[in-house]
């Protein structure tokens, strides 16, 4: 099977949480209880029970009082996962990797749990999470049984502006590749993919890096 890939068009998103519903709701999780904490972004962050998430990081701009960057926070499915590389020096092959690219995280994590905080640390975006409920290590696994089945994954299916995009490899930077180019013409020659030779899922953003998530 050849490799997929997602692609992201940050200008296209209006912030909806279609993908983050549609991936909660596909994997049957539970809410998270929160506060108002002074934003529409609800959970605060990742967690056990929300595997994607969109950000909300609202900041000065020129012509308006603020702007909105709107963000679908998830795994990115590393070409070379850090976060594996750590955990095989702990317990062999408690993280996989599927051969069309999916990243998991196998119940033999449950024996990571003192090593936890390393396996975070070493994930560039600190997406690995720890579920108290299936007491392992969990995150994003790209839907891989809808995948297997020739489906596409739950959030993509979900997203209804054409922000969130999955398929193969090809077909996913050619996409990139049209969207980047469109962007540039309507945003004044702004426009970048991040991590293209990096990552399994592409972000297209028009602004600093910074402004899309939090400082860690």
């Amino acid at each position: 099977m050849a490799g997929k890939f997602f692609f992201i068009d940050t200008t296209r998103c209006t912030a909806c949480r279609g993908c983050q519903t549609a991936c909660k709701q596909y994997k049957k999780h539970g809410v998270t209880k929160t506060k108002q904490y002074g934003t529409y972004q609800n959970p605060p962050d990742l967690d056990g029970n929300t595997f994607r998430l969109v950000r909300f990081m609202e900041h000065p701009a020129k012509t308006n009082s603020m702007v909105w960057y709107f963000f679908t926070e998830a795994c990115r499915h590393c070409l070379k996962p850090p976060c594996k590389k750590k955990a095989d020096q702990i317990l062999k092959d408690a993280i996989i990797v599927k051969d069309y690219g999916a990243v998991l995280y196998t119940k033999k994590t449950k024996d990571l749990e003192k090593s936890f905080k390393a396996i975070k640390q070493a994930c560039p975006w600190s997406i690995p999470t720890w579920s108290k409920e299936e007491d392992q290590i969990v995150k994003c696994n790209m839907c891989y049984d809808r995948v297997e089945a020739g489906l596409p994954t739950a959030c993509s299916k979900a997203c209804p502006t054409g922000a969130l995009n999955f398929g193969e490899e090809a077909e996913m930077k050619k996409l990139a590749n049209e969207h980047l180019k469109a962007a540039k013409k309507k945003f004044g020659g702004k426009g970048e993919i991040l991590d293209l030779e990096d990552v399994r899922a592409l972000y297209l953003i028009i602004d600093e890096q910074m402004k899309y998530r939090p400082v860690a």
